[in-house]
């Protein structure tokens, strides 16, 4: 059984009570329950199709844009109900931004990348606003200096490294209070993979981040709390420092030792 409860501040920034989603008639997560906190870097590990994209897409209601995925149970930001009948998806999806496995920049400038959702949620009045959004996005993201000559260049003309990088940028933007990354460095190459890293040690001062990771060396560098899990279903949750070194469940153990997965 997961402790939850010795995990959880009195205000974590994201509840999640017995979750469960289903694709058609398939169960894909069973029951999950889990106190993300404020401004920690969360990983999510576990073998490929133990559920840890699907539990991630349940935070930013991506699952909602899959046919025949249904969810039950409830999640909350900060204490409301992302759920909800009168919840506006696209300004939870501005809440709560999302960093793919692939970059996946769009066919436009660097500049009109990063500046795309702050013109869709009207937030710079005025040119010299949205300047200032741009290059505080790309500075955060750790990339301004390699792009500040070239903002008017595609955004697909750059490395894998860098698109990825304004990726984040496009994300943060918008000013979210989460940040989902689904595999962020899977398509990378070592150098490109500890320039994110850096950047998501950075970040978390300022965000609330939850990362899948099928790497763990990756999830024991980046993250305070770890989640196992497998077969659609929360093994432990705990320290990542415990997790990885005193695990309390055998199955966690067995996968982190590599016995299976």
């Amino acid at each position: 059984m997961v402790n939850v409860s010795a995990l959880s501040d009195p205000q974590p920034k994201l509840v999640a009570r017995a979750v469960s989603v289903y694709y058609g008639g398939k169960q894909a997560l069973f029951d999950i329950d889990l106190d993300i906190m404020s401004r920690e870097v969360t990983a999510f590990i576990g073998p490929s199709g133990c559920g840890k994209s699907t539990f991630l897409r349940c935070f930013n209601r991506m699952n909602d844009l899959i046919d025949d995925c249904r969810s039950t149970g409830s999640m909350l930001l900060d204490g409301s109900d992302i759920a909800g009948p009168d919840v506006d998806v696209v300004q939870l999806r501005m809440r709560i931004g999302m960093v793919f496995q692939k970059p996946n920049p769009f066919p436009k400038s660097v500049y009109d990348n990063v500046a795309y959702g702050p013109r869709l949620h009207g937030m710079a009045p005025t040119r010299g606003d949205l300047d200032e959004i741009v290059e505080t996005s790309l500075r955060r993201a750790g990339i301004w200096d390699e792009v500040k000559d070239r903002v008017d260049q595609p955004g697909t003309s750059l490395s894998g490294g860098q698109q990825q990088r304004l990726c984040i940028a496009r994300a943060i933007a918008v000013r979210p209070d989460v940040l989902l990354m689904d595999e962020p460095c899977s398509a990378l190459d070592p150098i490109a993979t500890a320039t994110i890293e850096e950047l998501i040690d950075e970040l978390k001062s300022e965000y609330t981040i939850i990362i899948v990771t099928h790497n763990m060396q990756q999830a024991a560098r980046v993250s305070q709390k770890t989640a196992f899990l497998n077969l659609g279903r929360l093994i432990e949750f705990d320290e990542t420092q415990k997790i990885f070194t005193n695990p309390s469940e055998p199955s966690t153990q067995d996968y982190i030792t590599g016995r299976f997965g």
